[in-house]
């Protein structure tokens, strides 16, 4: 069981409990504040799609990370460097590559029901969600800025995705509430991104790292977080997000921490302590932001 847990990355998981999470608080409390049906049932099974979606695209990525040789060549941290099952051999690249695939696959009748139940217009969704799954590894990665396929594949379409399974629509103020979702896993790739710079150029990716170097990345990776606050403040001012959100800026001393140690990225006694308040930063503000919508639903 240990090597399929560090295969999956299993401690990477919860990013799909707080996404799955978000989606459905914003749903819950739109069904409360405008009138609707909520069912707990369908936010189970979205959660378990998202779930399978974001183990296959773990598990694919170790696959082509193994093939390629990068992952014989990265500095590994707790955040990056991939999981070290297939280099050790406690699974073999087959195995891998099935499990990739196997997932995927598994989401297919989860996708066909929802679509069935709730409209066709998940299909454009999910059909973009695959895409990425399959061709991020391989393809996108090569391409200069892949960070953006994540955090739109892995933030905020998933977000969105919870929302309409619930509702059978999408509205502004969802695709508001979903933006800092994207933005959010966009700069958790980014900032994972540096200490694999060396072994990633011998792949010919084009992380941002590499693509423009780690100095103006991490300027990047700082403006970007705090366009994160400043978009969940301006949600609210323009009334698209309910004022309880707000909670979500609980976590800027975090995020402040975060910043300062990406400016630093040449010290990894530095850049790891900033790669751990990132991820607390992806994880707790998307989950302060969905109690915000529940405590605004119910007071």
């Amino acid at each position: 069981m240990k090597k399929w847990l560090l295969v999956i990355r299993a401690p990477f998981l919860p990013l799909s409990v707080v996404l799955a999470f978000l989606g459905a608080c914003i749903a819950w409390y739109e069904s409360k504040e405008y009138g609707g049906s909520f069912d707990m049932g369908y936010a189970w099974l979205a959660f378990l799609g998202l779930l399978l979606a974001h183990i296959s695209v773990d598990v694919l990525n170790e696959y082509f990370d193994y093939k390629s040789g990068v992952d014989l060549k990265t500095q590994r941290t707790p955040f990056s460097g991939g999981s070290g099952a297939l280099p050790s051999g406690l699974i073999t690249p087959k195995q891998a590559l099935w499990l990739g695939v196997g997932t995927l696959l598994a989401i297919v009748p989860i996708g066909i029901y929802f679509s069935m139940v709730q409209g066709w217009l998940l299909v454009p969704l999910l059909v973009v969600a695959a895409a990425f799954i399959v061709l991020y590894t391989p393809f996108i990665l090569k391409v200069g800025w892949p960070e953006w396929a994540p955090g739109l594949g892995m933030g905020a379409l998933p977000v969105l995705g919870a929302y309409f399974i619930q509702t059978g629509e999408y509205t502004l103020t969802a695709v508001i509430a979903c933006i800092p979702s994207g933005i959010l896993v966009h700069n958790l790739l980014l900032l994972n991104e540096f200490p694999d710079v060396e072994a990633d150029t011998t792949a010919k990716r084009r992380t941002l790292p590499i693509a423009i170097g780690k100095e103006k990345a991490s300027i990047v990776y700082s403006v970007l977080t705090g366009i994160v606050y400043l978009w969940i403040i301006g949600g609210v001012v323009a009334g698209q997000m309910p004022i309880l959100s707000l909670l979500g800026l609980l976590t800027l001393p975090l995020a402040i921490k975060a910043i300062r140690g990406a400016r630093k990225h040449q010290d990894m006694t530095t850049l790891v302590p900033a790669m751990t308040n990132n991820v607390l930063v992806v994880l707790l503000t998307q989950l302060l932001m969905g109690i915000g919508y529940i405590l605004a639903g119910v007071f």
